[in-house]
């Protein structure tokens, strides 16, 4: 197998690392998760990862909590799941850093743009932390900002969907899955690719979307290989 992409931004969403369990984090997924992106790196592809905390904590789900505090619970969520992804590649064999938006020294690094490209070049995974640091910005902006700082080829958005639809598929059997998209298609139809924010930044620096079902964790690699699944935005 030949890699089509040398520098990847692979987005995680916090259930997936729960597994069947719905909350917390389920080891054994993290590792199979993890083996994919071994994989990945084992064929020369540099890899970086942005996970979210909806595992354990959702903040715009908070009800009457204060929005900005909420948002700051779900960075630390974030945080103790890219802890897990690090664990387990390094379990593997991979090296892998940690780099948070907030600074939390004693367990990450900061994130500094150059540093995190200078470990992608050295064959390190990187995992950023915090989301983009701020309150009312997803992990989804968080993935598009450091896709765009670390000159990614693409995002792999993993879900558990096998691609865009143009109605949910769970609840619309007749649902049409689109192939491929543009990203103005995306923001004028309000396909949940990824929230409005995120797909503008992703437009604005012609960052490419892969949007495929991380049931089979071996879709990464599929993925990165050139395989023809899930929905390209581009």
């Amino acid at each position: 197998m030949k890699p089509v992409y040398k520098r990847i931004l692979l987005k995680l969403s916090g259930e997936v690392l729960a597994g069947e369990k719905g909350t917390g984090i389920d080891f054994d997924k993290v590792l199979e998760v993890c083996e994919s992106v071994k994989e990945c790196c084992d064929l020369g592809i540099e890899v970086a990862i942005v996970v979210g905390g909806g595992n354990f904590w959702r903040g715009r789900s908070s009800g009457k909590m204060d929005r900005t505090r909420a948002d700051h619970m779900g960075m630390l969520a974030t945080t103790i799941n890219s802890l897990a992804l690090a664990d387990a590649l390094e379990q593997l064999g991979v090296t892998a850093r940690v780099q948070t938006a907030i600074e939390m020294r004693q367990i990450a690094e900061p994130y500094i743009r150059n540093k995190a490209v200078r470990h992608l070049e050295k064959s390190r995974v990187v995992i950023f932390g915090c989301g983009t640091g701020n309150p009312f910005f997803s992990t989804d902006t968080a993935a598009a900002l450091r896709a765009a700082e670390i000159g990614a080829d693409v995002i792999f958005k993993a879900t558990n969907v096998d691609g865009v639809y143009d109605s949910d598929p769970k609840t619309n059997p007749d649902a049409k899955k689109f192939d491929t998209l543009s990203h103005l298609d995306v923001l004028q139809k309000g396909l949940h690719v990824m929230d409005s924010t995120a797909a503008s930044l992703c437009m604005d620096n012609g960052i490419e979307i892969l949007v495929f079902n991380l049931n089979n964790p071996r879709n990464i690699v599929e993925a990165a290989t050139g395989a023809q699944i899930g929905t390209i935005v581009k």
